[in-house]
């Protein structure tokens, strides 16, 4: 059986067998639960106990009355919930004082599963303003992305900061739409003739347009050729831009040709630098938000990543994106907004968060691990996961 069917049946089984078992997972939402049934019983358990229904105060044995009661207030909300099924969660739980632990568990398939949501709707996002030429659908869906692994990251108990895991995750690469990837490679292509035809253009963009803009590899490093010869102040013509080239080694290797230069150089019209830029900049938020997102979606589906790990990884991961974003406001004159103030969970306290991190039954600390005043907190914390 599935490890995560088998601990959300374990906290529900602890639950139904004691209903004291409630009071410390306060910090666990019906909602962190996989199956509809067992979000509908927890849900329905907990509003029995806020109730005061009689079987929380009461006393071995449990009551009949608790099992029956939940099944008929889940019944209301979900469908398929026999009188049996009750029964069959009890028999998984091995030990109801475990429930924290279990919850535990419940609680870290949640995280992973609310941040593979996320992440695919973030690419989705990223493909439908690559479509559309846009950037405010994916820019919007990044940020509700960082809020909730902030969010995450506060129920878990740890600090959201990002840290780059030691393997990137496998992604393949992110290539524009085949709609807009003609018109995109003809942006940058007009671009580049542009900025040997008038070289003093090079001032409208070089503030903010990288070689990693381009979708087109060649066209990236065309530009950084441009880029070099007008740092160090020398004439951009055909002639320089195809010597820097040489020097760079890229027609050696292939990677541009002199008849490309030849025609990137030759193929200018009218046009402006800046509007063309941005047009390219726009291509680039959108390839780079997929392109985080899809490293994202990997790092949650890697079920041997600790929540703590997988909330700082994917922070990482939205970095670029972050980066790319900051020179796109700056294209457009906008001055990067300021962060926004961290916002106050509305999960559980703090010690019921370490609550849920704590073992069920702590192992007595050694002389010289006994904690400080300023370290009581952090004590609850298995040392198992001290970096997760």
């Amino acid at each position: 059986m599935n490890p995560l069917l088998s601990a959300e049946q374990a906290v529900l089984g602890s639950v139904l067998l004691d209903p004291g078992q409630l009071a410390h997972l306060d910090w666990l939402a019906p909602d962190h639960f996989y199956r509809p049934i067992h979000q509908a019983l927890f849900a329905a358990l907990r509003k029995l106990r806020t109730e005061g229904h009689p079987a929380v105060a009461a006393t071995d044995p449990v009551p009949l009355s608790w099992v029956t009661d939940a099944v008929d207030e889940a019944s209301n909300h979900v469908r398929g919930l026999s009188a049996v099924y009750p029964h069959i969660l009890i028999s998984a739980c091995p030990r109801p004082e475990h429930a924290p632990v279990y919850g535990r568990m419940v609680l870290e398939g949640a995280i992973h599963r609310t941040v593979t949501e996320h992440a695919i709707r973030l690419h989705q996002a990223a493909r439908a303003d690559a479509l559309q030429g846009e950037v405010e659908g994916a820019l919007h869906h990044a940020d509700v992305l960082a809020g909730a692994l902030g969010d995450l990251a506060r129920r878990w108990g740890s600090e959201p900061r990002p840290v780059a895991p030691a393997t990137p995750p496998p992604t393949a690469p992110v290539a524009p739409p085949p709609v807009r990837a003609d018109q995109v490679a003809e942006d940058e292509q007009f671009l580049l003739a542009v900025l040997v035809e008038r070289p003093k253009a090079m001032d409208e963009v070089v503030g903010w347009l990288r070689p990693g803009d381009f979708a087109d590899p060649a066209h990236g490093h065309l530009y950084r050729c441009l880029g070099a010869l007008h740092h160090r102040g020398e004439p951009i013509d055909r002639i320089t831009v195809l010597w820097e080239a040489q020097r760079r080694g890229l027609l050696a290797d292939g990677t541009l040709t002199t008849e490309q230069v030849t025609a990137i150089c030759d193929g200018v019209g009218p046009g402006s630098a800046e509007w063309l830029g941005e047009q390219i900049m726009r291509s680039s938020v959108a390839r780079t938000a997929a392109a985080s997102a899809r490293a994202i979606r990997a790092l949650a589906e890697t079920e041997s990543l600790a929540p703590g790990r997988l909330i700082s990884h994917a922070l990482h991961a939205l970095g670029p994106l972050d980066e790319v974003r900051a020179r796109w406001q700056t294209a457009n004159g906008h001055p990067a907004p300021a962060p926004p103030p961290a916002a106050l969970a509305e999960g559980p306290p703090t010690a019921r968060v370490h609550a849920a991190l704590a073992r069920s039954t702590p192992p007595a600390a050694r002389p010289s691990e006994c904690p400080g005043p300023a370290s009581t907190a952090s004590a609850a914390r298995p040392p198992s996961r001290t970096h997760g």
